[in-house]
């Protein structure tokens, strides 16, 4: 498995691509094409057409070249891109979208003794179950915010809101998420 180089930016990967080097969107699409399958899987969209919508943002990309926007990180430009495909998607299929469990992320326990991993490891299947109950935009702000790290400016841009209306958003959200929690007895 490759490593993608530490030291170089999106932006300086995009630009070396956009003066030729063809290598340098490859390393992009390496670094992205997980989180983003996983993304737009976010929306209820199965494995097989998340990575079709994934590749499809890839080729926009590719084939629009002088779209994107320096004054936004690269990244956030991407899961905007996505996003689009994977709401066109699901206009064109009219779906139900349910968030699985599966899609969800669980971060790497350091080492602990196994009492303490079970209990976290309940812990977060009791969060990741009450975030599934949540309305679809709030789960994704929350998925957005909270596991992919993006800032409000970021996640604005990809939501299409105000940076106001993202911060109201994930609020929102988060205490929706503590009701749901406090409902089912998960916390006090």
């Amino acid at each position: 498995m490759q490593t993608i180089p530490t030291n170089q930016t999106d932006q300086g990967l995009y630009n070396k691509f956009l003066e030729g080097d063809k290598e340098a969107f490859n390393t992009i699409i390496k670094k992205y094409r997980e989180p983003l399958i996983f993304f737009v899987r976010k929306y209820g969209i199965n494995l097989e057409s998340a990575e079709d919508i994934v590749h499809d943002s890839f080729i926009y990309v590719l084939v629009n070249k002088k779209e994107y926007d320096f004054k936004y990180t690269f990244k956030t430009y991407l899961y905007t891109v996505a996003k689009c495909r994977a709401f066109n998607y699901l206009k064109r299929n009219k779906r139900i979208v349910v968030l699985n469990e599966q899609y969800v992320s669980s971060t790497a326990i350091q080492e602990v003794d196994i009492e303490q991993e079970l209990i976290e490891s309940e812990e977060k299947e009791q969060v990741h179950n009450a975030i599934k109950k949540l309305k679809r935009e709030y789960q994704v702000v929350i998925y957005l915010k909270d596991f992919q790290k993006f800032q409000h400016k970021e996640i604005a841009k990809i939501l299409n809101k105000t940076i106001p209306q993202t911060k109201m958003l994930l609020h929102r959200a988060r205490k929706a998420l503590d009701k749901k929690l406090r409902e089912e007895g998960e916390i006090c």
